[in-house]
């Protein structure tokens, strides 16, 4: 990977995103919301490459943490309602869960430059 891993995993993350809900019948609804949280993940980390302030780039970087929940969200109910196969879910919940832990550890360590 290059030199920035977490917006290097995001994007194979959206990539893969997209790909499981072209295979999706229906539920043209469900799959928007999905896509929309899973694609504004990567989004919001690449727009905090270029924020305008240290607050901006926390800020980008609490949304994407905002839309990897969501995006968990998305897809649990796609496997509940079994609307997508457990495996399918699985790889993808395991991504995004990988990016989840690391935009948290990131988050933490700027909170806590931010009060020094």
């Amino acid at each position: 990977m290059r030199e920035n891993k977490l917006a290097d995993l995001s994007m194979d993350f959206s990539i893969k995103a997209l790909e499981l809900t072209s295979d999706i019948e229906g539920h043209n609804s469900l799959k928007n919301q999905f896509e929309r949280s899973a694609t504004s993940i990567g989004a919001n980390i690449r727009e905090a490459n270029y924020a305008q302030s240290k607050a901006d780039f926390l800020s980008k970087l609490q949304i994407s943490l905002k839309e990897c929940y969501e995006t968990e969200y998305w897809l649990e109910l796609f496997s509940k309602s079994h609307i997508v196969s457990d495996e399918e879910v699985k790889c993808l919940l395991h991504s995004c869960g990988e990016i989840r832990r690391m935009l948290v550890s990131s988050i933490t360590t700027l909170k806590g430059k931010n009060q020094l």
